[in-house]
């Protein structure tokens, strides 16, 4: 991994904006701006100072060729850190509200939802109502926080099976769908998307199929996890509701493998709809492993003070 690569991974990892990472390195903006679109390279000195920073932290001894394999390191030195996170959860109130608002505002964003973070918290802990807003947006936010809160209450002693995912969207979609639990019975298409979902009559062999692939014993949990949320939104096996319920298999997976749940964020929809469908149409699952990495990250800096 190159120097400029270095300080983008840095940047995201800390969170800061090059400005504030500049400030950190003791050099000025133009400089670093420089260094991190690759123009031009810092001092020897400087390099050193950039390198011992990276290895403070990620809490790597070695140096990664790519920025991938360096994210899931890193996550693997985050689980150090916080080694049972649904432990943690249950244990923190505060905590288990910001995974409900956060996870629960941004994916029902990315399907669409015009409730704001603001008025996602007033109907999850509050009960409020909002008349500008269409009532199916306050089921898709309640819906969503119960369908959590039981995920967090089974995952422990459940392992996958077509039963409990279709008891997960039953839950979500409850009072907004007819079929709620129940996988459909007609064709569907993913709006945007030139990605083919499965015919109907042969989504429950492939979900039966998948609960298989789901019990695998993989060492790559992020590799994993990512084949099985492209394979689950290609088969669509739900008439709606799909999207939810697939990142909420990939936050039970990634609980079950002892990670934070991944909250991939309302920003980056469109970097993730192109990664899913990368995924799905080439087996191509680097961005979207990336996309994970990220996300999980975002767990992470929920759970770890």
């Amino acid at each position: 991994m190159g120097i400029n690569q270095k300080l983008a991974f840095l940047q995201k990892i800390l969170g800061l904006t090059q400005t504030q990472l500049a400030q950190k390195l003791d050099v000025s903006f133009p400089t670093f701006n420089s260094w991190i679109r690759g123009r031009s390279l810092p001092h020897e000195s400087k390099q050193r100072k950039i390198l011992q920073l990276y290895r403070e932290v990620t809490g790597q001894k070695e140096d990664f060729e790519d920025a991938l394999h360096a994210k899931k390191a890193f996550l693997g030195h985050q689980k150090k850190l916080c080694s049972d996170p649904l432990k943690k959860i249950q244990k923190r109130q505060d905590i288990l509200d910001d995974l409900f608002l956060s996870f629960t505002y941004n994916t029902n964003s990315i399907e669409g939802s015009t409730l704001t973070l603001g008025e996602t918290s007033a109907v999850l802990f509050e009960g409020i109502t909002f008349r500008n807003k269409d009532l199916r947006e306050h089921l898709e936010a309640k819906n969503h926080q119960v369908a959590m809160k039981f995920l967090f209450q089974t995952i422990r002693q459940q392992n996958f099976s077509e039963d409990y995912i279709s008891e997960i969207h039953r839950i979500l979609m409850q009072g907004i769908l007819e079929d709620a639990g129940l996988y459909r019975r007609h064709g569907v298409r993913i709006v945007g998307a030139n990605v083919p979902t499965a015919n109907y009559l042969k989504v429950p062999d492939l979900m039966q199929k998948l609960m298989k692939e789901i019990a695998l014993k993989e060492k790559d949990v992020i590799a994993h996890v990512s084949r099985i949320h492209a394979l689950f939104e290609k088969i669509h096996p739900f008439s709606d509701g799909n999207g939810r319920v697939g990142r909420l298999i990939m936050a039970g997976m990634l609980l079950k493998a002892h990670f934070p749940p991944a909250v991939i964020e309302k920003k980056e929809k469109q970097r993730y709809y192109k990664a899913l469908q990368k995924a799905q149409l080439k087996e191509d699952y680097e961005a979207l492993e990336d996309l994970v990495c990220e996300s999980v990250l975002n767990g992470y800096k929920i759970l770890i003070d």
